[in-house]
């Protein structure tokens, strides 16, 4: 059920009366110590749950989930700390064969988990520009980071050879403030434009962080549904890695988007040529194809409703209306499917980057709202470009372009783009959901 948008619904439903069973079964068990403690949790997060999921609009979503992924990591570490508090003077009591495996999972638990909260926190103040969302990088950060795992390598072996010894409990809590270290040197050089891959590869953190907490604790679910959630997030942070034609190490530790990675012709590319709403309805209302490419700008706009209402009226006229998504538009895997869903735009109107990209060149008008990078021929044209070799949506090959910003600046990537200049790229600047505001009231007015 989860495979298909149109059955996904039904199966998120199914998996969270799945999860709840799971719960109730697990507070049921006779080892459970304190049952308000548990009251008192409920309550608390299901609070601040109601009052999140009401105050947070979907343009933050992307940051609502690096914070999802940071209390997921934090509650495995707290629950190694908990495993360890209890056990600490006792390990010695049953051969070590028999504690491996509880022992490794508290190492692993907190050292996961600590990485996962930092890194996620950090992401969070990038998403939300509460910090500079460019890479930082400085001389020597490879070293820093070599030392900091050797740290935590050393920390390991220790604690894990005897956790009953003195030496033992330092090096555990010398775990906990590396991986706290480390969560914050994995993500500083990471920039905006790969943000998608960090909130795919945190979620994953977040559920081998969990996995390793329910092999803590000897609980199934935890164990099944950490597996799950990590599986899956490698898997995607892959997809996302194939789309943008890098590897993650080079996402993880090049420092996209930064000054030094800059690049990119720096040659004047021509004159870009701006269209006013008025006369791209002329154009809209005689086409016969057109392909909507949304990037976070519409998320940032809020037009994802006119959008849909623009589309329902060039539908009406004749025209075939679709929707190409490339698999890093927005802020993190699935931003534009989540924003077009809560539009009631059809999934059958979704397509995927190589699918319309085979259709392009008979398509009449694509517009392209908000996104950047992902439609930037220089990653096909420019072998100088940072992007070069970057799968794109090529917009370029369709009649006419439209493009919808508010100004000629760059994207996340931070390099210009020569879709700007082309013969058949037509600029409408302003804010996207006035502009798109402007173009339904065209079509209704004639």
């Amino acid at each position: 059920m989860l495979g298909r948008p149109g059955t996904a619904v039904r199966g998120n439903r199914v998996s969270a009366a799945g999860m709840l069973l799971a719960v109730v079964a697990t507070l049921l068990d006779q080892q459970i110590v304190s049952y308000s403690w548990i009251a008192a949790g409920i309550l608390l997060g299901g609070m601040i749950g109601a009052i999140a999921a009401v105050r947070v609009p979907m343009t933050s979503m992307p940051e609502f989930v690096a914070l999802f992924n940071g209390t997921g990591g934090l509650a495995s570490l707290l629950v190694g700390w908990a495993a360890f508090h209890n056990g600490a003077g006792r390990y010695l009591e049953v051969p070590w064969g028999d504690i491996a495996v509880p022992v490794i999972a508290t190492f692993l638990s907190v050292l996961i988990g600590g990485v996962t909260f930092t890194g996620s926190l950090l992401a969070y103040a990038k998403l939300a520009e509460r910090i500079d969302g460019k890479p930082v990088l400085f001389a020597g950060q490879q070293i820093v980071n070599a030392l900091v795992l050797l740290g935590v390598l050393a920390a390991g072996v220790v604690f894990v050879i005897n956790p009953d010894a003195p030496a033992a409990e330092y090096a555990f809590y010398a775990t906990i403030a590396l991986a706290f270290v480390f969560g914050v040197l994995a993500t500083i050089p990471i920039g905006g434009a790969d943000m998608p891959v960090v909130i795919s590869l945190l979620n994953s953190y977040s559920g081998l962080a969990a996995c390793a907490a329910g092999f803590v604790i000897g609980n199934t679910v935890l164990i099944v549904s950490g597996s799950l959630v990590g599986a899956s997030g490698i898997i995607l942070t892959s997809i996302m890695c194939k789309a943008m034609n890098r590897s993650l190490s080079n996402v993880l530790f090049s420092g996209f988007g930064s000054a030094e990675a800059g690049g990119g012709s720096g040659a004047d590319q021509g004159e870009a040529r701006a269209l006013t709403a008025q006369d791209a309805y002329y154009i809209l209302e005689a086409a016969h194809s057109v392909v909507f490419v949304p990037g976070y700008g519409m998320a940032v706009a809020q037009a994802q409703h006119v959008v849909r209402e623009l589309a329902e009226h060039l539908e009406a006229n004749g025209a075939e209306v679709k929707f190409a998504i490339h698999p890093v538009a927005g802020r993190m895997p699935g931003h534009m499917n989540v924003l077009l869903a809560e539009a009631d735009v059809p999934y059958e109107q979704l397509v995927e980057m190589d699918d319309v990209n085979r259709q392009m060149e008979s398509v009449d008008v694509c517009i392209v709202i908000g996104a950047n990078d992902v439609v930037n021929p220089a990653a096909r044209e420019d072998e100088s470009s940072p992007i070069y070799g970057m799968p794109i949506i090529n917009v370029d090959f369709s009649h006419t372009v439209f493009v919808l910003k508010r100004s000629m600046a760059s994207g996340f990537a931070g390099i210009q783009n020569p879709l700007f200049f082309k013969e058949n790229t037509r600029m409408i600047f302003g804010d996207a959901k006035a502009t798109v505001t402007a173009l339904v009231s065209e079509f209704k007015a004639n």
